[in-house]
């Protein structure tokens, strides 16, 4: 079985254990290790098959596993690319986001800086999605007050992020994702599991750029009232940009903890024919990131 799927079904992860997991997987040494060194993890692992991240002594089994975890594709088995590995999504898109929140002044002005964020997110969101199949939604609107501008921003990046996730896997809901025992063997393909899969990706999307938008306007609100603001009018974008990046790199750990990348579901609630090819209770299908 391939090692990535093996450890998200054998671990039982709270909420809290994912997050921390996932601040060990966002490291962004995980950005530059070398090939060599994760196809040596990835033997390491392959030898290894009882090894647990949680209760192994050895530092060898441990960093293997974060080698493996944070680059390899659990469904193909073969590395992500650097620029849309897990740790990469924070450095790329914050500076996306924040040069999306500047001020519009027009739909032109609004849209053009959402390009880079939604042409990087779709790639990203294609790379991480569940590999059972390997895409923009034009808005109409008037710029009308302020109250208007200060969210259109906010609300055209949460949509936007959702939107990207749900057109570039429109597939997983149609034709169906892999569903495996606890074992790894494939029971068959399961449009209830795609549907599912999509669905808390996107939701988890919503979060992430949601929050990081929506929590540096509020606070570069207050900001700007400040005499500090009346004497530096320039450091209102050093601000933003620092609330961005903060808040971001606690969303990011945060979003990604929210559903296990290998969900579990009741036998159930799936399809009729995966229901009689199988005893088990509960299957196994893999979300994505």
């Amino acid at each position: 079985m391939e090692p990535n799927v093996r450890f998200w079904i054998a671990e039982r992860q709270s909420f809290i254990q994912r997050f921390l997991q996932w601040t060990e997987l966002l490291d962004p040494t995980n950005l530059v290790v070398s090939v060599e060194k994760i196809e040596k993890s990835r033997q390491l692992l392959l030898t290894n098959e009882d090894a647990s991240i949680r209760d192994l002594e050895d530092p060898r089994i441990k960093e293997a596993w974060k080698r493996s975890l944070s680059t390899v594709h659990p469904d193909s088995s073969k590395l992500i690319p650097v620029p849309f590995r897990p740790a990469a999504l924070l450095p790329f898109t914050a500076p996306m986001i924040f040069f999306s929140m500047l001020s519009v002044k027009s739909l032109k002005s609004l849209i053009l800086p959402q390009i880079s964020f939604y042409t990087y997110t779709t790639a990203f969101n294609i790379v991480n999605g569940n590999a059972s199949y390997l895409f923009p939604c034009l808005l109409q609107l008037q710029l009308n007050n302020a109250l208007l501008k200060r969210a259109l921003p906010i609300i055209f990046l949460t949509h936007i992020s959702a939107v990207n996730v749900v057109a570039v896997r429109s597939l997983e809901p149609i034709r169906g994702i892999e569903v495996m025992d606890k074992e790894g063997h494939v029971m068959g393909y399961s449009r209830k599991a795609g549907t599912k899969a999509v669905r808390d990706t996107a939701s988890s999307r919503v979060v992430l750029y949601g929050t990081s938008a929506f929590i540096p306007e509020v606070f570069s609100h207050y900001f700007v009232r400040t005499q500090f603001f009346r004497q530096h009018p320039w450091s209102l974008w050093t601000f933003k940009l620092a609330c961005t990046v903060l808040v971001m790199g606690l969303m990011v750990p945060v979003s990604f903890s929210i559903f296990p990348q290998i969900e579990r579901i009741q036998c159930s609630e799936l399809e009729k024919e995966i229901q009689s090819a199988t005893e088990d209770t509960e299957l196994f299908y893999h979300r994505g990131v």
